[in-house]
């Protein structure tokens, strides 16, 4: 059990700091963002290849050196999109009179790009790793793209608390497509989903050999879905996610107000 304890630390040092980076970078200069990217290109064919060779790897530092993997894999698309320049072929705000499924497309036209980039990152990696003992960071990057999807249809919908202070300024205008609202009916789905999930990872964790990559591996995996129930739950109660990453990203100047349409 104090394996799992300290596995999930690390889980969470790992998230937290590889979070912190990614927004240090793209709270630099635009005219560093190239350079950037340049730099987040080289650790991605680095996750590449740890990929590779961790999938044979059925010890515990294959299971960690796969999570870490998978985690500059999706650096990568996250630095991408917060630099703008993996995100859509729309730029412009949301128009005040959408609603429904116009307002759906118009959003998915924001993000398009970026979404395809997830998809075709997670079509990657399950070929990388096809068949491979080792499925820890295909699980890993698969977990982050489904909290993700989760994160945003929850935003779209309507949440009291946005969290958007983090949001570059040249990113601005995907705000116009939030929504702050009291509740929205997918919320206690994803949150039931998650903890399902997360119910099958701990019996993973206990049915597996302890210090093994199968052990190892589903207590990082429950992390990443703990986590993204928490960054869930952060959408709904009065307190706000930023004072986690203010070391990474000091936010100035006024708060950011609700730009979206009610």
């Amino acid at each position: 059990m104090a394996d799992h304890g300290l596995t999930f630390l690390a889980a969470v040092a790992m998230w937290w700091l590889s979070t912190g980076l990614i927004l240090a970078l793209v709270a630099l200069p635009r005219k560093t963002h190239a350079l950037g990217m340049a730099g987040a290109t080289l650790v991605l064919l680095a996750g590449g290849y740890g990929l590779t060779q961790s999938a044979w790897d059925m010890s515990a530092s294959g299971a960690y050196v796969a999570f870490l993997s998978a985690l500059a894999v999706w650096g990568w698309i996250e630095t991408s999109f917060l630099m703008g320049f993996v995100t859509g072929p729309r730029t412009a705000p949301c128009p005040a009179d959408a609603r429904g499924w116009r307002r759906f497309g118009l959003a998915m036209q924001a993000l398009l790009y970026h979404e395809l980039a997830i998809i075709a990152g997670a079509a990657v990696l399950i070929a990388l790793t096809w068949n491979a003992p080792n499925q820890t960071g295909t699980l890993a990057f698969l977990i982050l793209m489904v909290m993700r999807i989760s994160a945003k249809l929850n935003i779209f919908l309507g949440v009291p608390n946005l969290t958007d202070e983090f949001m570059p300024a040249h990113l601005a205008y995907l705000k116009s497509y939030f929504r702050k609202k009291s509740f929205n009916a997918l919320f206690p789905v994803s949150i039931i989903a998650s903890g399902i999930m997360a119910g099958a990872l701990v019996l993973r964790a206990m049915a597996a050999e302890p210090g093994g990559a199968d052990a190892v591996g589903a207590v990082l995996l429950f992390t990443l879905v703990a986590l993204a129930v928490l960054e869930h739950f952060f959408m709904i109660m009065p307190v706000r996610d930023a004072a986690l990453w203010r070391w990474a990203m000091p936010v100035t100047g006024p708060k950011p107000t609700d730009q979206s349409p009610s």
